[in-house]
C-alpha cells in the first residue's frame, strides 16, 4: 500500500465510513457511500375492542338485555261438566205425559239433554226434540230438530232415566217439543197420530260465559283498519267486522288491541283470510270468542 492509500484509509476510519470488499482488496480507490438505514415502522392494527359494561358493584360484565315476553297463545274454556244450564218440567195439555228435563254442560263445549221421571199413559210412544221456533200443539212435526230422542212408550212406573247429545252453543234452541213417534195413524186417534206435537214447552237457558284471554276493545278506525264494526255483545264489545278496502291484518288486530294470533283464532276456516295470509275486502270477522 502506498503512502497516499494508506492515509486516506485512516481518513476514512476516522469519518465512520466501512471500506468496500473491493477497496478492502485494494480493486478499487474510490470511497463508500454509506447506506441508509430505513426506519422501522409499528404493525398497522385495529383498535382494541371495547370491553362489555360493567355492573357497578361487581364488576362483572352487565347481562344482556332480556328479549321481550312472547303474547300468550288465545284460549277459552269450557263451561265445567256437570253445570246444569237449563231445566223444567213437562206436562201434557191432558196429562198423560210427564217428565223433568235438565240440560247439562259435558265439560268439552258440548251439552247434554238428560230426561226423568218419565210416564205415559197415552198408547203411543213419546219422543222430544229441540227446534229454535216453537210449534203449536196439534201441528204435525216436518223438522226433528236438535237431539231427537225416544223417551218410550205406555208406563205404569217412571222409566229409566235417559239423556242425548244436543251439541254446542243450544242456548237457540228456544223450544222442547213433545211429540207422538207412532209408525202408523192406523187404530190411533188423530191427536195421537204420526208427529202430532202433543206439547210446547219453553227453555230458558243459563249459560255462563266462558273464561278467555282474548278481549277485543275497538280503537277506532285507522289507516290499513278503516272498515266498520257490524254488531256488538251485549256487553258493547264489538262482535264482527266487515273488512275495508287495503286494511291489514296486524293493523286490524291492532286496532283491537289483540294480536294477529288471536285473529286468526277468533276466524278458523273463515275464508277471510286468503292463502297468502291477506285479507279479503268486505269479509266478515268473527271477534266475539263466544261465538267459538
Amino acid at each position: 500500500m502506498t503512502a497516499a492509500a494508506a492515509a486516506a484509509a485512516v481518513v476514512c476510519a476516522l469519518a465512520g465510513c466501512a471500506p468496500t470488499a473491493a477497496k478492502a482488496l485494494g480493486h478499487s480507490h474510490t470511497p463508500a457511500t454509506p447506506t441508509a438505514r430505513a426506519t422501522p415502522t409499528a404493525p398497522a392494527s385495529s383498535p382494541p375492542a371495547s370491553p362489555a359494561p360493567l355492573l357497578p358493584s361487581s364488576g362483572s360484565p352487565a347481562p344482556a338485555a332480556p328479549a321481550a315476553p312472547q303474547a300468550p297463545a288465545p284460549f277459552i274454556t269450557p263451561v265445567p261438566a256437570g253445570t246444569v244450564v237449563a231445566q223444567g218440567d213437562v206436562a201434557s195439555p191432558k196429562g198423560s205425559i210427564h217428565f223433568h228435563y235438565r240440560m247439562v254442560s259435558n265439560g268439552d263445549d258440548t251439552y247434554s239433554a238428560q230426561y226423568s221421571n218419565f210416564t205415559d199413559t197415552a198408547p203411543i210412544p213419546i219422543s222430544v226434540t229441540l227446534l229454535d221456533t216453537p210449534p203449536r200443539v196439534g201441528d204435525g212435526v216436518t223438522y226433528h230438530g236438535v237431539g231427537d230422542h225416544v223417551l218410550g212408550g205406555p208406563t205404569s212406573t217412571a222409566a229409566v232415566p235417559s239423556s242425548t247429545n244436543i251439541g254446542t252453543a243450544p242456548s237457540y234452541l228456544v223450544a222442547l217439543v213433545t211429540y207422538s213417534s207412532v209408525a202408523s195413524a192406523d187404530g190411533v186417534p188423530v191427536e195421537l197420530g204420526p208427529g202430532k206435537v202433543l206439547a210446547v214447552t219453553s227453555v230458558h237457558w243459563s249459560v255462563p260465559a266462558r273464561q278467555t284471554n282474548v278481549h277485543p276493545v275497538d280503537g277506532g278506525a285507522r289507516p290499513l283498519a278503516g272498515g266498520d264494526v257490524t254488531a256488538t255483545t251485549a256487553s258493547g264489545a264489538p262482535k264482527s267486522y266487515r273488512v275495508g278496502h287495503g286494511d291489514l291484518p296486524a293493523d286490524v288486530a291492532d286496532r283491537f288491541g289483540i294480536t294477529l294470533q288471536d285473529l286468526k283464532w277468533l276466524n278458523p276456516g273463515s275464508g277471510a283470510f286468503d292463502p297468502e295470509g291477506n285479507l279479503y275486502e268486505d269479509a266478515v270477522l268473527n271477534l266475539d270468542p263466544e261465538v267459538l
